[in-house]
């Protein structure tokens, strides 16, 4: 560690969908986000910690700020507006191919309450003409006076090392909070249980709203030299259960596969996965259920 070390808290927040995910799991270089086109799937504020030489870095990535619809929705937009007073920069992203609306005026007045740093990241640019960026950025500044601007693409990873040196150079000097090997503050089990939910919400489409939750029943056995995990897919109605399961079984087998490679990757081991599927009525409106999957950490 050098002398002058600097750390901190950045927290991403915008509207479902603009990539914040994307944008964490490229400057961390793992999957520790989920990632899907449903909006709302990351329902917790996860942490990713970026570690160099010179400074650690602690993102923490936010379920999208959206008009809820029941209470695990006022639940994710509570946790995504209360990280904002506690960290040292906050970064938020938009897209480009969105351009400005009604969420991103709700976040900016939002932002209006805070004296941290505020970072404007304009993703997708990718995916539009390279003249169409300059109204864009203009629209923004018109709304709010964010200390930096930054047109980005977190899937190719166009502009991402300028956003991570950008950050250093605004946090504090401070202590290394975690060792450089960690690289979330979430167990293996959280991370597991939203890497097969990532693979059950990308193939059901709009068959299976995002509330479904994984719990993983069983981590530490072995069986034939491979780590043996049990895992439970909680939905909410039976109807879904037949649509999990695909016919003769064909849906879950491909969640379970698909699954099973990353989280192979993540725990660099060979992996036996068992997939279960449990109908739990009305689970995200129970506040007991709702400690016990996680939501009131």
């Amino acid at each position: 560690m050098t002398e002058s070390f600097k750390s901190g808290f950045a927290t991403l927040i915008g509207r479902p969908n603009v990539g914040k995910s994307t944008l964490l799991n490229h400057v961390i270089g793992e999957k520790i986000s989920i990632i899907s086109d449903k909006i709302q799937t990351t329902r917790q504020a996860i942490q990713g910690i970026y570690s160099a030489d010179d400074a650690q870095i602690i993102f923490v990535d936010t379920p999208g700020i959206h008009k809820p619809k029941h209470r695990l929705g006022s639940y994710m937009v509570d946790v995504s507006l209360e990280t904002i007073s506690d960290v040292d920069v906050v970064l938020f992203l938009v897209s480009a191919t969105e351009g400005f609306g009604k969420g991103d005026a709700f976040i900016i007045d939002k932002l209006k309450a805070t004296n941290k740093p505020v970072f404007l990241l304009i993703n997708k640019v990718d995916l539009i003409e390279p003249d169409d960026i300059f109204p864009l950025i203009e629209q923004y500044k018109e709304a709010y006076p964010f200390q930096e601007i930054i047109p980005l693409s977190a899937l190719n990873g166009n502009n991402v090392s300028t956003v991570v040196d950008l950050l250093t150079a605004y946090l504090p000097e401070g202590p290394q909070f975690f060792s450089d090997e960690e690289i979330t503050n979430r167990s293996v089990q959280f991370l597991i249980s939203e890497l097969i939910r990532e693979k059950a919400l990308h193939h059901t489409e709009e068959e299976i709203p995002h509330s479904i939750n994984v719990i993983v029943d069983s981590l530490d056995t072995y069986q034939e030299h491979k780590r043996h995990i049990q895992a439970t897919i909680v939905i909410e109605r039976p109807s879904q259960k037949g649509i999990i399961i695909g016919k003769q079984g064909k849906m879950l087998k491909r969640i379970g596969r698909e699954a099973r490679k990353d989280i192979e990757f993540l725990i660099d081991e060979k992996v036996y996965l068992e997939l279960w599927v449990k109908v739990q009525k009305d689970w995200r409106n129970r506040p007991s259920l709702l400690q016990k999957f996680g939501f009131n950490e």
